[in-house]
């Protein structure tokens, strides 16, 4: 069933009026208010829905094929989702997933900085090492067993896996700066970057190239199956296609309502913090943090719920009224789910923000990272709340929705890791929708729509039950 009317359960549609994300304090002014036509066009050959990593994906992907009329709606500002709202982050995870998803992961974090290098994309794209910080000593070891796993299973992408523990050195904890850990796993393939930046540029040179018709403000309220294809309503008119791509991850089920319990809208908070002066280039003991960051454990938060943390680079430091002054290195800070109300699972509104999860990240980067900054709290510039879409099954949802559902396919459902998945799932997407059989595709079968996937994905725990019995340590 495709329907308007929200059901229980399921998604709204993106909120009118959303928290301001840091990410959006420099937005695109090609973009801004874009409709490649002033009018919605009547029909295409492909509607894409959604603007973010996903679909600016699966349009790029779509280029050469000059002949093909691709029309993409977003609800609100292009890019305004999640990748507009995450946290700066592109981490391949190198443990705990088989090896054939911690390949494609490598596989998408390569092709996405040969991406921002070949089109020289001015995004803060920095590849750095990835730490993830265990605060708990029970979830530390279940890592260590991880890793154990992965050097049986493939010794050659361990090589990229290094364990530090409580008598380690070069490094120590201390010299990751965080020595009340209970241990540490670095992953040597890992990058922060400007999210919206990269995906502004690549629809600027798409809409540019009349390769794309962008619609902006423009949210698509309700799908119509009729021969042929699909007719898309929108508050704007409709529009119809033989082929409809939703990449629209936590707000999926606004559109299909089947996918209600299969991807779940969950609410994160996300903030930018002001970094105290010892981590400031004007400090005599300045060190900048040079590691992208995952805190897992601390206080009562459980294994699905980790914090998350880059810095931002500094801008080239000025002189003020006499004194030189640093612009940027934020503390690009996110995560603390357990202190939003319900965890954020089921709720598909970023109008606002759960002030208990923003004060916490304002709070404890303090105890969870060694910054020399006295315990302060820190002041924040930007705090915003963001949607993703959580899996029941935990990977990505990629394909024709359903069997019943000819023309209609999805790219969703990405659990808060889309950063190191969605590129490439755009682009099999892209190739879905040009008639490619899967079997040619670059994509974990896992990841692939299929009724028997859908069948066992329900014998599975609900999003809600699996997260709030996730292991606490």
């Amino acid at each position: 069933m495709v329907t308007e009317t929200p059901l229980s359960g399921q998604s709204g549609l993106p909120s009118v009026n959303p928290t301001k994300s840091f990410w959006h304090s420099e937005p695109s002014d090609i973009l801004l208010n874009h409709r490649t036509t002033p009018s919605l066009p009547s029909t295409a050959d492909i509607i894409i829905i959604g603007s973010g990593i996903a679909g600016s994906s699966a349009a790029y992907h779509l280029r050469s094929h000059e002949t093909l009329k691709v029309v993409m709606l977003e609800a609100r500002e292009a890019c305004w989702g999640a990748t507009g709202r995450n946290g700066g982050h592109c981490q391949p995870r190198l443990y705990g997933s088989s090896p054939e998803v911690v390949a494609f992961e490598l596989r998408n974090y390569k092709a996405m900085k040969s991406l921002v290098e070949t089109k020289d994309i001015s995004c803060e794209w920095k590849s750095l090492v990835g730490c993830h910080a265990y605060m708990s000593k029970s979830m530390f070891e279940m890592a260590v067993s991880d890793v154990d796993m992965l050097q049986e299973q493939s010794p050659d992408l361990a090589k990229l896996v290094t364990v530090v523990k409580k008598n380690s050195n070069s490094p120590s904890l201390a010299d990751l700066r965080i020595p009340n850990a209970a241990g540490a796993i670095l992953q040597a393939k890992a990058a922060s970057l400007w999210p919206y930046k990269l995906v502004a540029r690549v629809l600027e040179d798409l809409v540019q190239s009349n390769l794309l018709n962008l619609q902006t403000n423009t949210p698509a309220t309700n799908l119509q199956k009729v021969e042929g294809g699909w007719i898309v309503h929108t508050a704007r008119g409709m529009i119809s296609a033989p082929t409809v791509l939703l990449c629209t991850n936590g707000y999926t089920s606004a559109l299909v309502s089947e996918f209600e319990d299969l991807i779940v809208p969950v609410r994160g908070e996300m903030s930018s913090l002001v970094p105290p002066a010892a981590i400031q280039p004007t400090s005599s003991i300045y060190q900048p943090l040079d590691h992208s960051y995952a805190f897992i454990g601390h206080g009562s938060q459980s294994i699905q719920q980790d914090d998350y943390l880059v810095q931002r680079p500094f801008a080239v430091s000025s002189q003020i009224s006499g004194r030189s002054e640093d612009k940027g290195g934020e503390l690009m800070f996110g995560g603390a789910r357990s202190y939003a109300a319900g965890a954020g699972v089921g709720i598909s509104d970023d109008s606002s923000i759960d002030e208990p999860a923003a004060s916490y990240l304002r709070r404890e980067l303090n105890i969870v990272l060694d910054i020399q900054n006295n315990e302060k709290e820190l002041k924040a510039t930007y705090e915003w709340s963001g949607i993703m879409g959580f899996s029941r099954d935990e990977y990505p949802w990629v394909g024709p929705a359903n069997d019943s559902y000819d023309g209609l396919l999805i790219c969703a459902g990405f659990t808060g890791h889309g950063m190191p998945n969605a590129w490439l799932c755009g682009a099999a997407a892209s190739e879905l929708l040009l008639g490619r059989p899967r079997k040619e595709l670059d994509l974990p079968e896992q990841y692939f729509i299929s009724r028997a996937r859908i069948l066992k994905a329900r014998t599975l725990d609900e999003v809600w039950l699996a997260d709030s019995k996730a292991f606490r340590g």
